[in-house]
């Protein structure tokens, strides 16, 4: 059975409304039935900082947390734009000026910072990284390069490790951690409070996944993204991460973004199968997540459909939450935008 709660607005944003781009409330319904159906958890709408929209479903409790998996990589994202905001580190300095094991080693040597937050370094994936290990930086430090730095999208822990490993280094001349500076810099000013770092033995936080969100906590995200990175960074900052790479035109530096959407032959795919196939099977040609989108949606996503889409043109954040279901994010977005 499902609790329907926080309709805050009936009339207006909600129904056929004289503003361009606002929701009516047949769209929004026909979405929700659309993810109840595939196992939605949670599913939350704000347009115009109002909610119109939020339920729980298919046996979720009010105020229960779930796992957004790969949507915690955004979260680091924001900690690494900080520190360069800072002065602790630059987008596009090479790793080895603070990883001098890797100063000898030709290819890793070149590798800059912003290809290991972009996924675009070459280093294989690594997944075993998730497991609990003694030391899961050092074993990311040893991965091997596998394709071209700069035209090679590689999905996995093994990049943001290594800057994982990096940050800790730079923020030890400063008395802190990863952790330490994250909490500080990101998560309390969002008013978000400590996560499950998923630590390893030598107490390295596991940057790639681990933490568990409300659908309104996610949100923050959103508002994060509308008010141009504040209270976090700065707009011109956050930005670059919204665009893509040769590699991968539908993914920055933490976000996926639908930028091709309205370009000749864009093509829609499934982020979660295509993330399936080995890297060099993947095709992310002209890809974006829906064509009947706004070019400028982007989005966290996680492993088992979790979603945040946010469209800055329209004011829009959708936050949706569900077990892993197969699940269409542009048939999703064509019935909730009503298109």
């Amino acid at each position: 059975m499902r609790t329907r709660f926080g309709i805050l607005l009936i009339v207006g944003l909600l129904c056929e409304s004289a503003f361009a781009g606002d929701l009516r409330r047949a769209d929004i319904a026909a979405a929700a039935r659309y993810s109840t159906a595939r196992r939605g958890l949670e599913l939350l709408v704000i347009q115009h900082e109002n909610v119109l929209f939020h339920e729980v479903e298919n046996g979720a409790a009010r105020g229960e947390p779930h796992k957004i998996y790969s949507g915690t990589k955004s979260f680091w994202v924001l900690a690494a734009l900080a520190a360069a905001e800072d002065g602790i580190l630059k987008m596009d300095e090479r790793a080895a000026e603070t990883l001098p094991e890797w100063r000898e080693d030709a290819a890793k040597s070149r590798l800059t910072i912003r290809e290991l937050l972009s996924f675009t370094s070459g280093l294989d994936a690594e997944f075993h990284l998730h497991s609990d290990l003694p030391d899961r930086n050092s074993v990311a430090l040893r991965v091997p390069i596998v394709g071209e730095a700069g035209r090679s999208f590689i999905y996995g822990p093994a990049a943001l490790q290594v800057f994982g490993e990096i940050f800790k280094r730079k923020l030890a001349a400063r008395g802190t951690t990863p952790v330490g500076w994250l909490e500080k810099k990101v998560m309390k000013p969002l008013g978000l409070g400590t996560q499950i770092y998923k630590l390893d033995g030598a107490g390295n936080p596991l940057l790639a996944s681990g933490f568990q969100m409300t659908a309104e906590q996610w949100s923050r995200m959103g508002r994060l993204i509308l008010r141009g990175g504040s209270p976090v960074v700065a707009e011109g900052s956050l930005a670059q991460c919204f665009w893509g790479t040769g590699a991968n035109p539908a993914f920055g530096i933490g976000f996926w973004n639908n930028r091709t959407a309205g370009s000749a032959g864009a093509r829609e795919f499934d982020i979660e199968e295509m993330l399936e196939k080995k890297w060099a099977q993947q095709d992310w040609r002209r890809a974006c997540i829906c064509r009947a989108a706004p070019a400028d949606l982007v989005a966290a996503v996680g492993s088992g459909y979790q979603r945040l889409f946010v469209i800055p043109s329209m004011e829009l954040i959708i936050v949706r939450q569900g077990t892993d279901a197969r699940f269409s994010d542009g048939e999703f977005l064509r019935l909730l935008l009503g298109r």
